[in-house]
């Protein structure tokens, strides 16, 4: 049984500058734990886990964002709470996670906080550098993996737009899993139509291999404005990955080294001319980032110790905080390759 996780579930972003904006968070969150059934107790935590998330960046950084969304898993129901900030980052974080613990002479048990209310949790900070925090609180019991994959993305409309014209998706089975990355051509309503309907193509298809995907996309996109697109399929048997893409989706593997994918020119649902797939190994460890032209390509990951290894999520929100170009839609989408589904 194949799962589509995808952008279609609106992953909300607060700019935090005063307590009144981690309030709006809060509520954003509460409402979304009563549409996903969380009890009074797992909604009580969730209003907590993003109030002492938001309350820590208005203490140490000043100002930041936070996410809420529903969980980006392919198994059970939760939701996901990023809190980012480019303030001076933390030098000891195990002291700074311990209940009482402070560097701002003041009580810490907000930090603390966030790892014991949370089922996932994950952080990335270094001194001078801001700080990440990524938590996951499930609805029921926490599920076993089942994708094979650890999916993290982040996206966001350019200012002034209420609907984000990138978009992403991964579509998972027992033998592997197929990645879209999609920019709708300008921003606003119909890009981010265009961005669906690709999304919606991939949720018809069986195991596509990128290619199939490519085509497919293309044909569903004709009615609208149309696209850049990347798409790609993960072969588990084979440690695999295979990647196609048309226009300005950037796209990279990191199996111990950067490996860029290759995209040829042109417009998805429109101007198409070549869809060409290009192989690259892709074992358990690696990862492949893919992202819309929101986002600088001069990012490297070598710059952020540790960060490779950290949850995909803090992945693609720290390439989102560091180099958004804040003059268009934006999207990371990060996967990293676990286990082979049993």
């Amino acid at each position: 049984m194949e799962t589509l996780i995808s952008s279609l579930k609106r992953q909300q972003v607060f700019a935090v500058t005063h307590a009144s904006d981690i309030a709006a968070a809060r509520r954003a969150g509460q409402r979304l734990a009563g549409e996903l059934g969380f009890d009074e107790t797992r909604a009580g935590q969730l209003a907590l886990i993003v109030t002492e998330a938001g309350t820590n960046i208005l203490k140490h950084a000043g100002e930041g964002e936070i996410h809420v969304g529903p969980a980006q898993s392919a198994s059970g129901i939760g939701i996901d709470v990023l809190a980012l900030d480019s303030g001076p980052g933390i030098r000891d974080v195990e002291a700074s996670l311990v209940d009482g613990m402070s560097t701002a002479g003041t009580y810490g048990g907000g930090l603390g906080a966030l790892r014991r209310l949370s089922d996932e949790f994950d952080v990335f900070t270094e001194p001078g550098q801001g700080a990440a925090f990524f938590m996951r609180l499930w609805r029921d019991v926490p599920p076993p993996p089942s994708c094979g994959l650890e999916v993290g993305a982040v996206w966001t409309p350019m200012a002034g737009e209420e609907e984000c014209g990138d978009g992403w998706a991964v579509s998972c089975d027992g033998r592997g899993a197929s990645l879209l990355a999609a920019d709708g051509l300008g921003h606003g309503p119909e890009a981010a139509r265009a961005s669906a309907a690709a999304i919606n193509a991939l949720g018809r298809l069986a195991a596509p291999q990128a290619g199939e995907l490519m085509q497919a996309a293309h044909d569903a996109l004709r009615p609208t404005r149309g696209a850049a697109l990347a798409t790609a399929r993960i072969d588990y048997e084979a440690d695999e990955l295979r990647f196609a893409g048309i226009g300005n989706i950037a796209g990279f593997v990191f199996d111990g080294a950067r490996r860029p994918l290759v995209s040829h020119n042109g417009i998805v649902g429109h101007n198409m001319r070549k869809v060409q797939e290009f192989t690259l190994p892709f074992g358990p460890g690696a990862m492949c980032v893919m992202h819309s032209d929101g986002i600088q390509t001069q990012w490297d990951l070598d710059q952020y110790r540790g960060l490779a290894g950290r949850s995909a999520v803090l992945v693609a929100a720290v390439l989102m905080r560091d180099f958004i170009r804040r003059r268009d839609d934006a999207m990371v989408l990060a996967v990293r390759r676990i286990e082979t589904p049993q």
